[in-house]
């Protein structure tokens, strides 16, 4: 029977999504609870990688069981089983053809930038707190010009992880090149000191969406000028583009199928 779960992860704890010898990732936690629950040792694949540090608040797994387990006994016993930072959400039985990975339509991410002088302890993991004055108008415009389909290669990372990331042909994550499309970009202020960015897209390159943040926080620091996102696209290099945001603020937050 194939299933379908779907989690959410504080990802603080943790390596990222993917498991890695010698470190503790979702991956590698939910492998070891289903097979402590079943008996059967498998690999659940996810909807994407998210890296260290970086929290889902819908991040979608499939894999396939022998054991005749009820959905609702099995969402139960992972979350007894499972640490307190990753609980199932839901637990279902999916299509044989479907695939977490293979088959996404499109995924959202949210980043969240804290701007009050002091960021309350319990806030601390889930945000970048940055209280430096920053322009939202002018963000937006930066983060408006990056919808549609672009070669983001100048907001690829190009540090030794990627060594760790095994191409897909099917994951729109990693496969190969660099161009994706972007279905909406855009800054919220939701409450006074609370900025969020969200961004649709069909895929997305390895610390995309952080290093997009990172260079729309140029923006609005006026350190560049918001239609200049345009040329930073256009020069193909990682160096063109800003900083890359700390992973605490980013949030897998859904997938379409």
């Amino acid at each position: 029977m194939n299933w379908k779960l779907t989690l959410a992860y504080d990802g603080t704890d943790f390596h990222g999504w993917q498991i890695q010898p010698s470190y503790i990732t979702i991956q590698g936690e939910l492998a070891a609870a289903i097979e402590r629950i079943t008996g059967e040792r498998l690999l659940p694949q996810g909807s994407g990688r998210t890296d260290a540090g970086v929290h889902a608040r819908a991040q979608v797994a499939s894999f396939e069981l022998s054991a005749p387990i009820p959905p609702d006994n099995l969402h139960r016993a992972l979350n007894r089983t499972l640490p307190a930072a990753i609980r199932v959400l839901s637990a279902e039985h999916a299509s044989p053809d479907f695939h977490a990975r293979h088959s996404v339509r499109a995924k959202t991410y949210e980043y969240r930038i804290f701007q009050a002088r002091i960021c309350p302890p319990w806030l601390a993991r889930y945000v970048y707190a940055l209280n430096w004055p920053l322009d939202i108008d002018r963000m937006q415009q930066a983060a408006a010009l990056v919808v549609g389909e672009h070669d983001f290669t100048s907001f690829a990372a190009t540090d030794p992880d990627l060594s760790a990331r095994t191409i897909d042909l099917l994951d729109p994550d990693t496969r190969p090149g660099n161009i994706r499309t972007i279905d909406s970009s855009a800054f919220t202020r939701e409450e006074s000191d609370l900025v969020v960015y969200r961004v649709r897209g069909n895929g997305f390159l390895h610390h995309m969406v952080r290093n997009l943040v990172g260079t729309f926080i140029d923006a609005g620091r006026s350190h560049i000028a918001p239609q200049d996102i345009t040329g930073i696209l256009a020069e193909r290099s990682r160096s063109a583009a800003g900083a890359t945001a700390p992973a605490r603020g980013l949030f897998l937050d859904s997938v379409d199928y």
